[in-house]
């Protein structure tokens, strides 16, 4: 079934820093997939919250890409500069969802057993 390897992901995301020129504290982690495939999960860190995104794709080789949000533990109180540089990040984020899910169509990548 066709995936996308942490190798893979860690290339895609190596490409889109140097072309964007941005999102250089973006990391793909190992996930563990479907019966131990090397699959990654690309981590979107903020730097002005306490709050990380995760992207990974909708399904199993599925083109669309998800991202989550995860709980929020304090209260975030930012000054317009920082509430301004989130939303760079997030704009990077968004941008690099996008990126991911132009690059999945028609990526075929199978586990090597």
């Amino acid at each position: 079934m066709p995936f996308r390897s942490k190798e893979t992901l860690e290339r895609w995301v190596d490409e889109f820093h140097e072309a964007r020129g941005a999102g250089e504290r973006i990391k793909v982690i190992v996930q563990d997939g479907t019966d131990g495939a090397d699959t990654g999960l690309v981590v979107v860190p903020l730097e002005n919250a306490t709050v990380t995104i995760f992207m990974q794709p909708a399904e199993v080789g599925a083109a669309s890409w998800r991202v989550t949000i995860e709980p929020q533990p304090d209260t975030t109180i930012l000054n317009s500069h920082q509430l301004h540089a989130m939303a760079v990040e997030l704009s990077v984020a968004a941008e690099l969802c996008a990126y991911l899910e132009a690059r999945s169509v028609g990526h075929e990548e199978t586990a090597v057993d």
